[in-house]
C-alpha cells in the first residue's frame, strides 16, 4: 500500500488507541519522520501510540488484514533510516513511547524486565537502584528505548566486557506481523528446548515483529572503578597497549576507547565543558577504563601498573588518571560526544565498520589514504571500540567546502572504505544496522543463500510483508 491513508482506515486504526493517542497533525509527526543525520526523511499522515500489549496485537491484525505497511519506532536514535517511514506516506508509525515501565528486577537472578519502550537510561538507573549494573552505554542512552537497542542490536562502549544486546537479553516478548503475542519472556540462561527464536527478533530492526517486552541481564555493581587517558605516537601503539591491557586485566578491562588527534580536538572546540586533559599534543589517544569486584584499590592498582608498564615499553607519551567519579564521567563524556562535535564541521561522511582487531592499524592506514586520494583535503575521524575492533570511520568535509557536494559522495566513499573493510574479513554494519543506507549493498555482499535464507525467514514471519518493509531486505 502506498499514497495516503484512507480516512476510513485511519478511524479503524485511531479507535484501537484513542484519539489522543493517533497523531495526525503535522507538527506532532514532523519529529518521527526525519533520521538524526537528515539523510532520510520519510511521510506518513498516521503516528499511533499503543499503552499496552494488546493494543499492538489490534494494531497488527488490523494491518495485516488491511495490508497497511508498519514502521515500528521507538527513540528514533538510528543512524541507518531503519525507524524511518519510506516516501511514500502509507506507513503507520507504531511508537512504543508510552510503553516504557520497568516490570519486574530480581536481583537474586541478576534479571529486569522491561518494556520495549523503556528508556535505556531508566533500565540502568532501576538496576542501580538494587545495586546492580545493566551494562548497556550510548550516547544517546537519555532517549534511546530497548526495543530499539534490541532491534539494532546495540553495543556501545562495554561490549569488551560484557557483549552487546544479544548477550544482554535472556528473552523476549514479540507482537508478530499476524498480531499474535509470542510470550517468550523466560529468565533462564540455560533452555536448550528448540530453536532459538529470541535471536531472530534481536537485530532484525523490526523487519519480523514488534519487541514490546525484554529479560534483560545484569551483574554487580563493581567495588572499583578506574579510568585513564593516554597519548600515543601511533595506531600501532594503541593496539600494542591494548594487548597489554588485556593481559594485565583480564575480565576487568571493562573499555579500550580509540581516538585521533582530530576528534579530540574538535569535541574540546565544539562541545561545553570538554576539554584536553593532557598538555601536549598526540596523534593518538585511547581512554581506558577498569572495573573490579573487590575494591577501588584494586582498580587503581591496576592501572597503575599497567600505565607504568606502557610507558617503560615506549607505548604512553603521556597520560592521566581520573581522580574522582565527575573526571571519568567527563573523559567518557569527551568520547561519547565525539560523533555530535563534527556537525559544527560541516558535512559528515560516516562508516560503522568493525574488522579484526590485529588488523586495524592495516586497515586505518589503507582507508587513510584511499580516501585523501579521493579527497585530498578531507579531514578524518576515525575513532572507536578499538576491544572489540568496532571502527566509527568519519571524515568530515574540506574546509571551505561545499556541505551538500561533498555529503553527495556519501555512496562513493562508502564503497571505497567498505572494499578496504571486506578485505580484512570486516563488517560493514558493526553497530547501527543495515535500514535503509546499506540494504542493498549488504545484497551484495552476502552470498546468494545467506540473502535467500533471509528472505525464507522474511516471507515466513511476515507474508504480507507489512512489517517496515524496505528496510534489510528489498522484497517487492
Amino acid at each position: 500500500m502506498s499514497g495516503t491513508l484512507a480516512p476510513d482506515l485511519i478511524h479503524r486504526f485511531t479507535q484501537l488507541v484513542g484519539e489522543k493517542n493517533a497523531i495526525q497533525a503535522e507538527a506532532d509527526l514532523a519529529p518521527h519522520l526525519a533520521e538524526n543525520r537528515g539523510l532520510y526523511k520519510g511521510r506518513s499522515s498516521l503516528l499511533l501510540k499503543p499503552g499496552s500489549v494488546d493494543e499492538v496485537s489490534a494494531i497488527m491484525k488490523l494491518a495485516t488484514e488491511t495490508r497497511t505497511p508498519i514502521v515500528p519506532q521507538t527513540g528514533n536514535t538510528g543512524l541507518v533510516g531503519g525507524q524511518t517511514p519510506r516516501e511514500t506516506g502509507g506507513d503507520v508509525i507504531v511508537s512504543l513511547e508510552r510503553m516504557n515501565k520497568i516490570r519486574d528486577i530480581d536481583p537474586v537472578a541478576n534479571v529486569l524486565i522491561a518494556d520495549g519502550g523503556a528508556i535505556l537510561a531508566d533500565v540502568q538507573k532501576a538496576a542501580e537502584a538494587q545495586q546492580r549494573l545493566f551494562p548497556l552505554s550510548l550516547g544517546s542512552e537519555g532517549s534511546c528505548r530497548i526495543g530499539g537497542n534490541l532491534a539494532t542490536n546495540a553495543g556501545g562502549t562495554a561490549v569488551l566486557a560484557y557483549g552487546n544486546m544479544r548477550q544482554l537479553c535472556l528473552g523476549l516478548e514479540v507482537v508478530l506481523p499476524t498480531g499474535e503475542i509470542w510470550n517468550g519472556l523466560r529468565r533462564l540462561k540455560k533452555d536448550n528446548t528448540g530453536y532459538d527464536l529470541r535471536d531472530l527478533f534481536i537485530g532484525a530492526e523490526g523487519t519480523l515483529g514488534i519487541i514490546t517486552g525484554a529479560v534483560l541481564r545484569l551483574f554487580p555493581q563493581p567495588l572499583g572503578h578506574q579510568v585513564a587517558f593516554a597519548g600515543l605516537a601511533s595506531v600501532e601503539d594503541a593496539l600494542a597497549l591494548f594487548e597489554l591491557a588485556a593481559r594485565l586485566c583480564g575480565t576487568c578491562l571493562t573499555g579500550f576507547e580509540l581516538m585521533p588527534r582530530f576528534g579530540v580536538e574538535i569535541t574540546a572546540r565544539n562541545i561545553e565543558g570538554v576539554r584536553d586533559p593532557l598538555a601536549g599534543q598526540h596523534q593518538w589517544y585511547t581512554l581506558i577504563d577498569i572495573s573490579t569486584s573487590d575494591s577501588a584499590d584494586s582498580a587503581e592498582r591496576m592501572m597503575t601498573s599497567l600505565l607504568e608498564q606502557g610507558f617503560e615499553a615506549g607505548l604512553i607519551e603521556d597520560a592521566a588518571i581520573a581522580a574522582s567519579v565527575q573526571q571519568q564521567k567527563a573523559l567518557w563524556h569527551m568520547r561519547e560526544s565525539m560523533s555530535d562535535a563534527q556537525k559544527p564541521e560541516g558535512g559528515s561522511i560516516k562508516h560503522d565498520v568493525s574488522v579484526p582487531i590485529s588488523k586495524i592499524p592495516a586497515f586505518m592506514h589503507r582507508a587513510d589514504a584511499a580516501v585523501l586520494a579521493a579527497i585530498p583535503d578531507a579531514r578524518i575521524c576515525a575513532f572507536g571500540h578499538m576491544g572489540d575492533g568496532n571502527i566509527h570511520y568519519n571524515i568530515s568535509q574540506p574546509i571551505g567546502a561545499d556541505k551538500a557536494a561533498f555529503i553527495g559522495r556519501w555512496r562513493e566513499i562508502n564503497t571505497i572504505v567498505h572494499a578496504i573493510v571486506l578485505e580484512y574479513g570486516g563488517s560493514i554494519s558493526a553497530e547501527h544496522g543495515i535500514g535503509q543506507l546499506k540494504r542493498d549493498e549488504l545484497a551484495s555482499i552476502r552470498s546468494p543463500i545467506e540473502i535467500d535464507l533471509m528472505r525464507r525467514i522474511k516471507t515466513s514471519f511476515d507474508p504480507a510483508n507489512i512489517m517496515n518493509p524496505g528496510k534489510v531486505l528489498a522484497i517487492s
